[in-house]
Formats: structure tokens, sequence, C-alpha cells
């Protein structure tokens, strides 16, 4: 039995690359590897007997061969999600997989616990995890069901809004006795941990409590800036459910808690009668339900 891949197995690697411009970027989508996804491409060229993509150092652009193939690409990746999706509708049991994308900085601490409570109420029920802060695209099946923190959602999908969570400035309370306390005017002498990354805002500096303080570290991994402040080594903003969880970290003298996006649970329209499913969102949705007077207050009084 021959072992090589089908087309059909080998296009979602043409159109990742083909959207996202670069074959690292479209390796991130796919959840592969960067060696892997350029393997892909290759023996799909090798297939066609032709070249559809040119290199350069702007990424990977579509020669004419791929700009022919890649309508016909989508609309055969159209079919096989109506399929999917269809087939998965007809799926009333309370056994199968859930494919669920969330953020990583809630991952660990905030969700883990709820996906050992759903796994006791439900075992039957898989879950595939996929932590990543890259938007994925529930229309065209990357996920089922996805955990995004936002303002506004526009997609074409099922979305059910929670509700926002606050940020706060926190620093170990360690840190505050022999820093913060003592510092100079603007927060002079003191360490800030920065973001990096998407998203990351360039002005929060100038516009914080402490605009004197020094940037020594920098990261886009929320769970390093957990770390880190554990350890005594600065200031960070979080969501302030940090401060229920580590009974070592405390909200920084002079600083407020400040409202920030919202959390909402998305799917396909098509998934929502799919049992699995809905088990797993309203038990989701349940769970962090309940957490909400920590994620707006912080630590219970």
């Amino acid at each position: 039995m021959s072992t090589t891949p089908s087309d059909w197995a080998l296009m979602p690697y043409f159109l990742a690359v083909a959207r996202m411009g670069s074959l690292r970027a479209g390796a991130a989508v796919l959840n592969a590897n960067h060696v892997t996804t350029r393997r892909n491409i290759e023996a799909l060229e090798a297939m066609f007997g032709a070249r559809l993509f040119t290199r350069s150092r702007r990424g990977f652009e579509l020669t004419e061969a791929g700009k022919a193939l890649l309508p016909l690409a989508e609309e055969a990746e159209k079919t096989l999600t109506a399929a999917r999706r269809r087939v998965d509708r007809l799926d009333h049991s309370e056994i199968g997989t859930v494919r669920f994308s969330l953020p990583p900085t809630l991952a660990f601490d905030v969700v883990s616990p709820i996906l050992a409570k759903f796994s006791r109420a439900y075992p039957s029920i898989d879950i595939d995890l996929q932590i990543t802060d890259v938007v994925e695209d529930i229309a065209s099946a990357q996920t089922d069901v996805s955990l995004r923190v936002a303002y506004e959602v526009s997609d074409d999908v099922v979305a059910r809004k929670l509700y926002p969570f606050s940020i706060g400035t926190f620093a170990s309370r360690e840190y505050i006795e022999r820093n913060v306390r003592s510092a100079g005017p603007g927060g002079a002498g003191l360490f800030w941990i920065g973001w990096t990354g998407p998203g990351s805002d360039e002005t929060w500096l100038a516009r914080s409590p402490f605009p004197n303080a020094d940037v020594r570290y920098r990261s886009s991994e929320g769970y390093m800036h957990l770390s880190l402040l554990r350890r005594g080594c600065g200031m960070s903003r979080l969501p302030v459910i940090f401060q229920s969880l580590f009974p070592e970290l405390e909200q920084v003298p002079g600083t407020e808690f400040e409202p920030s996006r919202t959390l909402w649970i998305l799917l396909h329209s098509d998934l929502r009668r799919t049992l699995r499913v809905r088990r797993f969102v309203d038990f989701l949705a349940g769970e962090l339900t309940a957490l909400k007077p920590e994620m707006q207050l912080g630590r219970k009084r």
C-alpha cells in the first residue's frame, strides 16, 4: 500500500501558506513545523508538475499556477468543511472529541481546573487543546470551540458573551515591602516586566502610575510574567484573578483595577446541535461565570 499523501491531504498546507504569505506563518496556523509544511508544498508541486510559489525575501508569492489553483482549493475546502459539519450535526452522543483553542494566559491556572472537572463529569468526551494567542478561524473548521478575549466579535459564528474581566498591577508581597514603598518619584528604582508581541502597547509605560520605572524584563508569555513576579523580580499588569490564585501576589499600592476585554465562547453555528460540543460549552460557560467575582474584583475578601 502506498504511503504517499494525496493532494487532498496536502491542500491545507497550500492554502495556509497562500493565505499567510510565509512558510512559518502558514505552519503556525496548522500547528505544524515549517519543515513539514515545506516538504508537503514541494510534494504537491511534484504531483502537479508545476511551481505553486515563488520564494523571495518578501515571503511566498503565488505563481500563475498557484493563482489558478487557489479558488479551486478554497471551493474544495468549503465542500469538505460543509460535509464535516453536516456529519457532526447528526452526532447526538456524549462521545468523541472537541477541539478547543484558548489563550495561554488563561489556560494553565484558570481553565485547566475546569477541564479536569469536565473530564470527571463527561469521561467519554476528549478535549484536543490548542493553546495559542492566534485567532483561529472557526468558520473553516480550524477549531470547534474557542475561548476568545476581545472587546467585540465580528466572526460569522455563534458567540456566547460572558463578562469583562479586570487587569491590575501586581508584585510579590516581598517586592512591595522591599522596593515599592521606598521608590523614588514616578517609580524611580522599580522594575517593570513588560509585554511584547501582537497587541502590545508601546505607550503603556508613560501612562502607568510608575513612568520612571525601568522595564527590565519583557515577555509575550503570561506564565513567564507570573514566574518572575512570584520571585520578586518586579511589577506586571495581569488579570486580577491571579491575585486569588497566588496568595504571594499583591496589588501594587497606588494602582487601580481597570476593566479590560470581554470573555467570549465561540463555536460554529452547525455545531450547536452536536451534543458533546453543547455539553462542553455549557460546562465551560458555567464554570467561568462562577469565577466572575475573582475575574473582576481579585482576591476574595
